[in-house]
């Protein structure tokens, strides 16, 4: 196996304080790239998310990080996208439910509009901003799926509880996470961006 001495490490900023996408970030990239929350840098900020798109939030949180640090730092939206109700949550999949950010509000109210609804199919979305002092790059992973009538599983976070992805019988959250990470719209992007390093 490839060794990397400390000079060949890369060290990279997540631009969030969420530390269960900062657990699954972590797992995804290889050891050769140190990633760094907020936290590890002493930046006790929320960044507010005003865009219209997982993009623009993306972007907004990964130019705010640099512009404040100087550094190379990356930042992700992630939505649940459900065809039966327009493509909503999307955007707003972390306050579905209002102020604040409540999981399982979200996953109730979201259940509650699809009561007597045929149509469950959805896609998980993830749009990962990179940016340094001379580029910026974004990566979009997606997967496809659909919701379920009622909560399965105890494991990941938000509505991994009421999403199946195609091909699987259980939700995310009934899956271990190695099984998920192999999967995810989360996984899907940050291997584009791993990819798109390893040539930098």
């Amino acid at each position: 196996m490839e060794s990397h001495s400390e000079d060949s490490m890369m060290k990279l900023i997540f631009a969030s304080n969420n530390t269960n996408k900062l657990k699954e970030i972590k797992a995804l990239v290889p050891p050769h790239i140190q990633v760094l929350s907020l936290q590890d840098i002493q930046f006790d900020i929320e960044i507010e998310e005003t865009g219209n798109t997982l993009q623009e939030n993306a972007a907004i949180k990964a130019r705010r990080i640099f512009e404040l640090t100087g550094e190379a730092c990356f930042a992700d939206d992630s939505g649940l996208m459900v065809d039966a109700l327009d493509g909503q949550p999307g955007v707003k999949s972390a306050r579905y439910a209002g102020e604040p950010s409540d999981n399982l509000a979200n996953i109730q109210l979201l259940l509650k509009n699809l009561q007597n609804t045929e149509d469950r199919n959805a896609r998980f979305q993830t749009v990962v901003c990179y940016k340094n002092a001379e580029q910026e790059h974004f990566f979009k992973g997606e997967v496809l799926g659909h919701i379920t009538n009622e909560m399965h599983g105890n494991n990941g976070f938000g509505y991994d509880p009421i999403f199946i992805p195609i091909g699987y019988t259980k939700t995310f959250a009934e899956m271990a996470a190695e099984e998920k990470n192999k999967i995810s719209h989360r996984k899907n992007a940050i291997a584009q961006l791993v990819a798109f390093l390893n040539q930098i």
